[in-house]
């Protein structure tokens, strides 16, 4: 009598690890539902073409990425958005400020993975409705005049939101990441590639390499159809240090370090800094100190440090989620932000203080 096992139908061999599956509405359906008008499409534009005038110096402004670590309550990102959008009138000479609208978090092992995973914060996972509230969102922000960033996560998320993105970031854990490079090559913002978790310059000058350089990859459409897409490389790309494992990387000897590297391989001079992660010791009130030394190394004289990132919200510090435990009002979930006060002081001190450097800069690289 045989032994053997009977053999299992090919149906029994794939997807065997898939509780289940919901058909995601495609990006046409959703910008059909919530369309950007000619407005907002004019000012995304103009907030693009400033922020490549920048890394071209032909602009002779700071940029200044500002907002929530991870938006979780739409209400409060919008009432921050309203206040930052009266900053960025108010300090326009010297500034371009730009807000953090982050609706994904990467995550090393597990914890929330942001508004559009998980828009109630519940655990229930309703990502079609996460989708449409960050779409909703940023449409609102929009409006203000705010140009908006984002971290490019999951990669089929920018054909549902990035016609309202005017800059991207690529997180350090995504850097390295093939699928990740070949997304930024297709991108319409300019975007800015985080140094690796150890702090190490080398996957983020690879990157640098790559994304300007055309790329053929598996995306999908407006449709939502699975699709061959074939990049045209995206020349508006830059470096962001963000500290890593080994510590800070901000200061003056780091930058000269990472500027002999950018020449090293005929990469543009522009380096973007993050006050928080590393580069704050995972300390958010650290990050005012870091963007101070920031603008003093600009004020010496340094040409190549474009701008600062920033994690800001309503109020100071970071609070756990726990279910059964109401939350503070406009106290981030995630990392720990400096409040919108602390951020207005620190930026109107940075338009004062730099006015002067960065025009003196725009006329030396234009001679």
């Amino acid at each position: 009598m045989s032994t053997s096992q009977p053999t299992q139908p090919a149906k029994d061999t794939e997807n065997l690890n898939i509780a289940s599956q919901r058909v995601l509405a495609s990006p046409e359906s959703l910008k059909t539902t919530l369309p950007a008008t000619d407005a907002i499409k004019t000012g995304v534009r103009l907030h693009r073409r400033a922020i490549r005038a920048i890394l071209d110096g032909t602009d002779h402004r700071f940029l200044v990425v500002a907002g929530p670590c991870s938006i979780h309550n739409v209400d409060e990102a919008l009432e921050y958005a309203e206040a930052l959008k009266t900053l960025a009138d108010d300090v326009s000479d010297n500034l371009l400020i730009i807000m953090r609208a982050y609706f994904e978090k990467p995550r090393t092992t597990v914890g929330w993975k942001g508004l559009i995973n998980d828009p109630f914060l519940d655990d229930s996972f309703r990502i079609e409705a996460g989708v449409r509230m960050a779409r909703q969102l940023l449409l609102d922000m929009a409006k203000l005049g705010l140009p908006l960033s984002t971290e490019a996560l999951d990669p089929i998320m920018p054909q549902y939101l990035h016609d309202l993105i005017s800059w991207t970031a690529i997180g350090a854990r995504t850097t390295e990441s093939q699928t990740h490079r070949e997304l930024a090559s297709g991108l319409s913002s300019p975007v800015g590639f985080k140094n690796g978790t150890d702090g190490s310059l080398g996957v983020a000058l690879n990157a640098l390499q790559s994304v300007a350089h055309p790329h053929r990859f598996l995306g999908i459409n407006e449709a939502g159809e699975v699709a061959i897409t074939t990049s045209s490389g995206n020349p508006a790309a830059h470096i962001v240090l963000r500290g890593g494992s080994q510590g800070p990387n901000y200061s003056p000897q780091q930058v000269a370090l990472c500027e002999a590297a950018l020449a090293k391989h005929n990469l543009a001079q522009n380096i973007m800094i993050d006050c928080s992660h590393a580069n704050s010791s995972k300390d958010h009130a650290k990050q005012i100190g870091v963007a101070q030394n920031v603008a003093d190394q600009v004020i010496a004289g340094n040409e190549s440090i474009v701008g600062i990132m920033l994690e800001s919200n309503l109020a100071a510090g970071r609070q756990d989620l726990k279910a059964g435990t109401a939350l503070q009002k406009g106290v981030s979930i995630t990392d720990g932000c400096v409040s919108l006060a602390a951020t207005r002081e620190l930026l109107l001190g940075l338009n004062d203080g730099l006015g002067g450097a960065l025009k003196r800069r725009r006329r030396q690289r234009a001679a």
